[in-house]
């Protein structure tokens, strides 16, 4: 029962969470050469909890809309496959959703109360953006958007706790990992797109066709490149920063997948694969960066 409630939550996607956090938390040991254990370990424990929700509740209400009765599921897309198995109740997913927004709330209202009001606004935005997220942030179009800003707040809410400021290098850092992290999703809506739109739900890929959406594959790594080489040449970022462009090669080989396989379940699912992994590396490889002593 255990590996169900994991699969539902989706375990290894809650790595986006854990980079956006340590971004913010190598931010801040790079220039101030220590952090806070305890409020680093209940940042984590906030964060995670509330990127479960998420999943959990979207989860939810793709079965009840019928979206996952029709999509082809994949390891990358078409949800988790749970519901519809019949392996947990509708329910439970829901409750357990809502369980974990709530313990990712009171975290974050400590923290709120320690740290004022600007940890009460990211707070506020993700609680409302969470509990709306599969309904009404999906159905007009923001999907993307709402995951971009997402993970810039989780690095920025989180260099905020541990420094008390918010400065352009962290907000520079956000615009990375929440652009690697939309691009993600944008790449999964392509398998659901059929599904997704005959449920009136909306994404990038619905929006602009199938065949135009991979073309703007490109825009978000260029986006996070761009910046990571502007935050250098500012001098913001450490000059080690620039090894995060070693994953140009999986950006490339998984771009030109993406814009060969658009409309090929099958055949898209190895560069959907790519594009995570291109995702996860680079994210760490830009926390590293921050950590290495030239």
């Amino acid at each position: 029962m255990l590996s169900v409630w994991f699969r539902v939550i989706r375990v290894r996607f809650l790595l986006a969470s854990v980079i956006a956090v340590s971004v913010g938390l190598a931010l801040t040991w790079q220039q101030n050469s220590s952090i806070d254990l305890l409020d680093a370990i209940l940042i984590f424990a906030g964060v995670m909890a509330l990127h479960a929700s998420v999943d959990l509740l979207n989860d939810f209400w793709d079965f009840k809309r019928g979206i996952d009765t029709k999509t082809k599921r994949t390891k990358m897309s078409g949800g988790t496959g749970v519901l519809p198995e019949g392996l947990l109740k509708p329910s439970s997913v829901y409750r357990a959703g809502i369980v974990f927004l709530i313990i990712g709330s009171v975290i974050g209202s400590y923290f709120v109360i320690t740290h004022g009001i600007i940890i009460g606004i990211i707070l506020g935005f993700a609680i409302l953006s969470i509990y709306f997220y599969s309904t009404k942030i999906v159905d007009s179009g923001l999907g993307e958007f709402f995951v971009a800003v997402k993970g810039s707040m989780i690095v920025i809410g989180t260099f905020f706790i541990q420094s008390g400021e918010i400065t352009i290098e962290s907000i520079l850092g956000g615009i990375v990992v929440g652009v690697l992290s939309s691009l993600v999703l944008f790449i999964a809506s392509f398998p659901d797109h059929d599904a997704d739109k005959s449920k009136g739900r909306k994404s990038l890929v619905i929006a602009v066709g199938k065949e135009k959406a991979a073309k703007l594959f490109w825009i978000f790594p260029l986006i996070s490149y761009i910046t990571i080489i502007i935050g250098v040449s500012a001098n913001l970022f450490p000059l080690v920063s620039l090894i995060t462009l070693v994953t140009i090669p999986l950006m490339i080989k998984s771009g030109l997948g993406l814009r060969k396989n658009f409309d090929s379940i099958e055949n898209l699912v190895p560069f959907m694969s790519s594009t995570l992994m291109f995702s996860r590396i680079t994210g760490a490889l830009f926390v590293v960066s921050f950590l290495i002593v030239l």
